[in-house]
């Protein structure tokens, strides 16, 4: 590594300072530097496109969170649709049961049912005297 005599090391929180030699006595003047438009356009296209694409990209997002509540109220009113239906299943098959049991609880009922499977009517009941 060479070592300059008067070489400093750079600051990052200050800028450079420039330092005039005192070896140089004849300076040529200094011309006036011209400015370019390219630079002052290329300086200012970058702001408005990325202000453009975040635009965009903000505008995407709020479609697609749209989007999401859109899906996520019609899966809810089908959820909802299949529920009634499972619902007014459940109300025929309880008012079916209940009119079986109403119909098949009858004696008539019972006793036409117990002949049917080979029951017979108890006879007349057994006394046995007590000892």
């Amino acid at each position: 590594m060479a070592v300059y005599e008067g070489a400093r090391p750079r600051s990052s929180l200050f800028p450079r300072r420039r330092l005039e030699t005192p070896l140089v006595r004849h300076q040529a003047p200094a011309l006036a530097r011209r400015r370019t438009r390219i630079a002052i356009r290329s300086a200012r296209r970058p702001r408005i496109v990325g202000f453009a694409i975040g635009l965009i990209v903000v505008a995407f997002l709020l479609s697609f969170f749209s989007l999401v509540q859109t899906v996520r109220v019609s899966a809810s009113g089908w959820d909802m649709g299949q529920l009634n239906q499972e619902y007014q299943q459940l109300q025929n098959q309880q008012v079916q049961v209940t009119s079986d049991i109403g119909r098949l609880g009858r004696e008539s009922a019972i006793r036409r049912e117990a002949i049917a499977e080979g029951l017979t009517q108890l006879p007349a009941p057994v006394v046995l005297p007590a000892r």
